[in-house]
């Protein structure tokens, strides 16, 4: 049985009748670009085969019904009008915090029926929590005939979670989620939301993308995120810019050359340059037919989050050192950070090498056996049926 027919099938188990449409978002990986979302810069995320699946009907009632296949535990049962931010630490926060935030903007969501199911793995830096938010608000956005473009939709669910989950992510994410289309990457001006489809077929090339899961979960809710948000703000304060996108990378130098002694900001800010750098290098070689000369970009890219931004971690790092001494072609860390995943681009012939150096490297240093799968460019969020 699909994920269309599981989720309608317990849809009808939960709630005596048939859904009105059976709705999927994919998480994401980003290519490059990571932390500059977030300061108006640029990002290249491609949305993964993984989705999270939802079986929706509308109610007019104004209670919101909420269950997830993936959680042992009963509906939840919320009323519209008692829906207040930061007032639920549960996994319900995510599509709850859609409902509010159409209902904030104005849209007549008068209430819904939902069933869930999600094969994209959770704390992994695969945001999990933007295809919860993304295909919620498809659903809601087809049923009520709300009228609202991707980006907009995109816009709504960023808006859920830093304001009725409390987590102060960027725009990436749910971006990502409802916009890639398949066998591409997306290049996405977080500033002017403005975005390119860059064609990103690895199999026609003879390489792959592994996805490396440490399983060493982390939460954006936890505060080292929001610290290194507020130490970048800090640091276009200083600069006298309103973010550290406007600070050119011909002028990285004099620009840190300014902040004196602070030297945590001076570390950020230097990231946050070079990183959006690194996004325009990598669409320029991808753009040329260059795909295997981004490998090196993808490592420096590494280097930065991990001695600059400090979001690495061992787990991390052990996956990118041994997947470069196997013979990848580019490794890095993805994603939030402080565990998650990294990204490994390899020869297809090398793959199998790889895999097998980086789970003996882990069952050596001792720790927790990692996730290892293909990451293939696939569709945004849809409706199923």
């Amino acid at each position: 049985m699909g994920a269309e027919q599981q989720v309608r099938a317990g849809f009808v188990e939960l709630y005596g009748t048939q859904p009105e449409g059976v709705w999927a978002a994919p998480g994401r990986v980003n290519l490059i670009g990571e932390h500059t979302d977030y300061n108006d810069g640029f990002v290249m995320p491609f949305a993964l085969p993984h989705t999270a699946t939802a079986a929706v009907s509308r109610r007019t009632d104004g209670v919101l019904r909420l269950h997830s296949a993936d959680i042992e535990d009963g509906v939840a049962e919320l009323r519209l009008d008692d829906l207040v931010p930061e007032s639920d630490r549960a996994w319900t926060a995510y599509p709850a915090g859609v409902v509010w935030a159409l209902r904030e903007a104005g849209h007549p969501v008068t209430g819904a029926d939902i069933h869930l199911s999600s094969t994209v793995p959770s704390g992994a830096g695969l945001s999990s929590s933007a295809a919860l938010e993304v295909v919620v608000a498809l659903a809601l956005n087809d049923l009520f005939e709300l009228g609202l473009q991707r980006w907009q939709l995109a816009r709504l669910c960023q808006r859920a979670e830093n304001v009725y989950v409390g987590a102060p992510t960027g725009i990436m994410d749910q971006t990502a989620s409802a916009c890639c289309e398949a066998g591409h990457a997306l290049f996405l001006d977080t500033r002017d939301l403005s975005q390119k489809q860059i064609p990103f077929d690895l199999a026609a090339e003879g390489m792959r993308l592994l996805v490396v899961d440490t399983q060493v979960k982390h939460a954006h809710s936890d505060g080292e995120y929001g610290k290194r948000r507020a130490g970048c703000e800090k640091g276009a304060a200083l600069l006298g810019v309103d973010a550290l996108r406007d600070i050119p990378y011909a002028d990285l130098d004099a620009a840190l050359e300014r902040l004196g002694d602070e030297e945590e900001v001076r570390r950020l800010v230097r990231h946050v340059v070079t990183e959006d750098q690194r996004v325009e290098r990598v669409v320029s070689l991808l753009k040329s037919g260059e795909t295997r000369a981004i490998g090196p970009v993808l490592v420096e890219g590494h280097a930065s989050l991990r001695d600059d931004f400090r979001i690495s971690c061992p787990e991390l790092d052990l996956v990118v050192d041994t997947a470069l001494a196997g013979g990848a072609l580019g490794a890095r860390m993805t994603g939030g950070g402080f565990g998650g995943s990294a990204i490994v681009l390899a020869e297809a012939a090398d793959v199998d090498t790889i895999t097998k150096a980086v789970e003996e490297a882990f069952a050596a240093a001792g720790f927790t056996a990692p996730r290892i799968f293909e990451a293939v460019p696939s569709a945004g969020a849809r409706r199923l049926g």
